[in-house]
């Protein structure tokens, strides 16, 4: 029996909770949620668009669910420009958070949360990338820079990078961190291209990752979940 301390990450695109028949249901959404079994979440779309912003799954069905929410500043909002990240379990403490307003055509942002977890002290950083090439580019270097002025520490990024090219494009632009082989995550009806995205820094190691395609996760959003069981490097 492998005893190796494992914590399972997710991101998953929630569409505002709109599924794919037009018909906003949060209830799916914390179906595909629990399905997941995951530790820490990224989410991107968690609220919705017009001012003030508020939340699109709602904090009391978290709650009931066990969900924790990490607090990113947004009265009433889940996240910050529609990035949240939710944790459960006894053993995951929050550390610090933030939270980056990222350069590009659209507004753009990313955020941050830093844990100490079973397999250690670790930062997770969750995004939603922009539309555009040069922007996705702009992103991650700015990204990447972010990074690098903080304290060094066991780090994933996921989220939604927007990025249909199965090469090596966004691995070129952050050579320390690595990108686990994509998964084609949209549309989730049939999926085609692996738009969500999952790397792990220094320090962190995946046991398996994959894509989380049980019902009701065809039809809740037009994303589809992606998952990694990291570890610790040796």
């Amino acid at each position: 029996m492998n005893s190796t301390p494992t914590l399972r990450i997710a991101s998953y695109n929630i569409q505002k909770c709109v599924g794919l028949d037009f018909r906003r249901q949060p209830q799916r959404i914390m179906q595909v949620l629990a399905g997941l079994r995951a530790d820490i979440v990224v989410l991107q779309e968690a609220d919705k668009r017009l001012p003030p912003r508020p939340a699109a799954l709602p904090h009391f069905m978290l709650d009931e669910a066990g969900w924790q929410v990490v607090d990113l500043g947004g009265a009433g909002s889940l996240g910050w420009h529609g990035n949240a990240v939710i944790w459960r379990g006894d053993r995951i403490n929050v550390r610090k958070t933030g939270h980056h307003d990222l350069p590009g055509f659209e507004p753009r942002g990313a955020v941050r949360a830093e844990f100490d977890t079973q397999i250690g002290p670790l930062r997770v950083m969750g995004m939603h990338l922009g539309l555009l090439p040069a922007s996705r580019r702009q992103q991650i270097t700015h990204i990447r820079r972010c990074d690098s002025d903080l304290e060094q520490m066991p780090t994933v990024w996921a989220g939604d990078f927007n990025e249909w090219s199965r090469q090596p494009v966004l691995d070129h632009l952050a050579p320390d961190m690595r990108f686990l082989p994509p998964v084609p995550s949209f549309p989730a009806a049939q999926p085609l291209g692996a738009l969500d995205r999952i790397a792990l820094g220094q320090g962190l190691k995946a046991s398996g990752h994959g894509v989380h395609d049980v019902r009701p996760a065809h039809i809740a959003s037009d994303h589809l979940p992606i998952w990694a069981d990291l570890q610790r490097a040796a």
